[in-house]
């Protein structure tokens, strides 16, 4: 993964299910990851390995959908000939509502 997001970043993003009562079009989007026409959007944080957000696979907005994603299978993930995820570093904290892409709110 390229600029992986550091501790003292990740520590800032609300744990699971602390922000479950707060309806989708209104949570904090956090972090934004990318590949090619994939998109992940970053809500909540277990403090280890799980997120949870929305994905993007493809530029498919109609199957896209709010769930679990793996930090360690995003960081993993390499597409040969060696393209990684990448962190959105110029991304500020907005709501779901805000983006575009996040259709299922």
């Amino acid at each position: 993964m390229w600029n992986t997001p550091t501790k003292e970043e990740l520590s800032k993003i609300p744990r699971l299910y602390e922000t479950e009562n707060i309806p989708l079009k209104d949570k904090t989007i956090h972090l934004h990851f990318f590949i090619g026409g994939c998109d992940w959007y970053i809500a909540e944080y277990d403090g280890d390995d799980f997120f949870w957000g929305y994905a993007i696979l493809n530029g498919d907005t109609v199957n896209a959908e709010w769930g679990y994603i793996s930090f360690k299978e995003l960081r993993d993930l390499v597409v040969p000939p060696g393209i990684e995820i990448d962190r959105d570093l110029y991304w500020e904290k907005k709501l779901a509502q805000e983006i575009p892409k996040i259709t299922k709110i």
